[in-house]
């Protein structure tokens, strides 16, 4: 059974698009990415799976259970880190916390000790005192000491630094191999495509394409080239030429590629596998173009 399943979510205000029939699935264990842009209607998908707002119309679901039918229940077994953490700024970490896992059957206060000890995080200051990372390893903290069945985050980077980031990553790992499903919201493309297994590629409210980051990592070619002749081959796709340099996109096999390389007798040449951030910036400059 999928653990998050959205079917034609719709959300208005008033006469004003949120999101248009979006609809994808999170599998069980899987750490599932959603990018788009500013305004391109990520928030408002978490917001609706978590009853914050409700939707104009479409269903989801969350462990087979309405996410505005029973909310309730699905809050039991939910971490969630927003991207701006606020909680009440005169209590301490420490009450926050323990405020926290007030609400979850499920939270372990050996658990509470472990993550505190993993983000570095004094609990003795108030919430006002810390700073923006140091708010986020607090939410962090709050999510993952309860067991979730589910985690759902919205850039739950935001404010960390390089090594926290990379510390919240291992735990994230550690969760999904537990069985915990993720849905990551992020704009950090490395990370996404380091970390996710598929992604859902969104733009003013409606699903672009979904991607098995399976397929990202096969050999599709980016090739920056000085010199040499043209290459004329269905698997290639000129992407940007200039005096100095072309680049190329190549679907086809290494065995073909090489003689291809061979006989445009470049001076110079460099292969890399393409990134999500390459598919990114296509999927969405093709969009623009229309």
């Amino acid at each position: 059974m999928d653990a998050i399943q959205i079917n034609k979510l719709r959300k208005y205000y008033g006469k004003h698009l949120g999101v248009e029939n979006v609809s994808f699935s999170v599998k069980e264990g899987e750490i599932f990415g959603f990018v788009g842009p500013n305004g391109a209607g990520k928030s408002t998908t978490i917001r609706m799976l978590l009853n914050f707002i409700f939707p104009s119309g479409g269903s989801a679901t969350i462990c087979g259970k309405d996410v505005v039918k029973e909310s309730e229940a699905i809050k039991k077994f939910t971490g969630y880190i927003p991207s701006d953490v606020r909680f009440y700024g005169d209590m301490s970490v420490r009450d926050l916390i323990r405020v926290s896992n007030g609400f979850y059957s499920s939270s372990r206060e050996e658990e509470t000790e472990r993550l505190c000890e993993v983000f570095e995080l004094d609990r003795t200051k108030k919430f006002y005192e810390l700073s923006m990372g140091n708010k986020k390893k607090v939410a962090v903290v709050c999510a993952l000491t309860v067991r979730p069945k589910v985690l759902i985050l919205d850039e739950p980077t935001n404010g960390l630094d390089p090594i926290m980031q990379k510390q919240l990553f291992t735990e994230l790992k550690n969760q999904s191999a537990n069985g915990v499903s993720i849905l990551l919201s992020s704009h950090n493309l490395g990370e996404v495509q380091e970390y996710c297994h598929r992604v859902a590629f969104i733009k003013q409210g409606k699903i672009l394409a979904l991607t098995d980051l399976k397929e990202i990592r096969k050999p599709q070619k980016i090739l920056t080239t000085w010199g040499g002749k043209d290459i004329a081959h269905y698997d290639i796709q000129l992407l940007e030429r200039n005096e100095a340099k072309r680049v190329f996109r190549y679907k086809g096999n290494s065995s073909m590629l090489l003689k291809l390389l061979q006989d445009a007798e470049f001076d110079d040449f460099t292969i890399e596998n393409e990134s999500l951030e390459d598919q990114f910036m296509n999927l969405y400059g093709k969009e623009e173009e229309q």
